[in-house]
């Protein structure tokens, strides 16, 4: 990574970054225990006082397909709105735009692969297909005079057809930014395979050609490169991210996957490093230790687990004789 440009990721210099949390949909969506709706909410307004600049708040699907998400209507219409933060929402088809629109998301984001075999696997149709769709919702979306976003799975790699063509990546984002008019474009490492000098080629291959589209990374610590990888797409331009609280998901077709790179890790991370983040490291922390009793298991977090760099701890209760043994031997 270059040490010259105006996007060092090594020194933040107070350049803001766009941290936007997905851990109550892709985090919870994966989860046995059903966390109960007052719950949901709860942790959706502790995440908004936190300062995370977008939440995707739940997604409108069957409740056959995912039953840990079947109160999304009454979520998304009773969570405290915080001007400043895009609620938004996955929506798989029409049906679940009517429904997300209904419940009052700001945002629609529509879901399509970069791989034929993981959009067949993952959503049943052809990529040809899902984007017929696509524009059904986003028609319907502009009806509404809803913001659309675009997030466009295995971007880095599918765990089946193996490396995606950049060009085939950047051919759906030019059809996503010119015909359906999207605001945004998501670069989906669904199953954890990107690396820093593949992510940093396909940021500046996106950002030479729509410097004006709001353009977010979306990776998984699958193979341990999650902070890397963010770091790399910060020095090649980019400034929006997902990430998820407590480090919480994974994927049904990767096996061994983990969750998103983890919230708190990341904020933590790039506020040492001098960006504004706009969160208040505090208060995520405290969200991100709800989880273990909500889903019933520990956390990926390390930084609920040792807490921040400098959270320091006491000396040994008999430091005091240990500091005058040490003295005497001198005397």
């Amino acid at each position: 990574m270059s040490k010259h440009t105006n996007n060092d990721a090594w020194a933040g210099a107070g350049r803001r970054v766009f941290m936007q949390e997905v851990g109550t949909r892709d985090g919870l969506q994966v989860e046995e225990a059903f966390v109960p709706t007052e719950d949901k909410i709860a942790l959706v307004n502790a995440l908004s006082h936190a300062g995370m600049a977008k939440i995707e708040v739940t997604a409108f699907v069957s409740p056959q397909a995912i039953p840990a998400l079947r109160d999304a209507e009454v979520v998304l219409r009773e969570i405290e709105r915080r001007p400043g933060v895009v609620y938004t929402a996955l929506v798989p088809n029409v049906r679940g735009a009517e429904r997300a629109i209904d419940a009052q998301a700001d945002e629609l984001n529509l879901v399509m692969s970069a791989s034929e075999t993981h959009n067949l696997a993952n959503l049943r149709m052809t990529r040809e297909q899902s984007y017929a769709a696509l524009q059904a919702v986003n028609a319907m979306a502009r009806q509404a005079q809803r913001a659309v976003n675009v997030s466009l799975s295995c971007s880095f790699g599918c765990p089946m057809e193996g490396d995606v063509p950049e060009a085939t990546v950047l051919g759906w984002c030019e059809r996503f930014v010119t015909e359906l008019g999207a605001r945004g474009v998501t670069l989906c490492d669904t199953t954890g395979m990107a690396y820093p000098g593949q992510v940093a080629a396909l940021v500046r291959g996106f950002r030479a050609r729509w410097p004006g589209t709001e353009l977010t990374l979306h990776f998984h610590n699958t193979r341990g490169m999650g902070l890397a990888n963010v770091l790399a797409s910060i020095d090649a331009g980019a400034d929006r991210f997902d990430a998820s609280l407590g480090g919480i998901g994974g994927c049904p077709y990767a096996p061994g996957a983990t969750g998103n790179v983890c919230s708190e890790e990341i904020v933590h991370a790039l506020q040492l490093m001098g960006f504004d983040t706009g969160v208040d490291l505090p208060a995520l922390i405290d969200a991100a230790r709800r989880l273990p009793a909500l889903i019933g298991h520990d956390i990926p977090s390390q930084i609920v687990k040792a807490g921040r760099r400098l959270d320091l701890h006491r000396p040994p209760a008999d430091f005091d004789a240990i500091r005058q043994r040490a003295l005497a031997r001198d005397a």
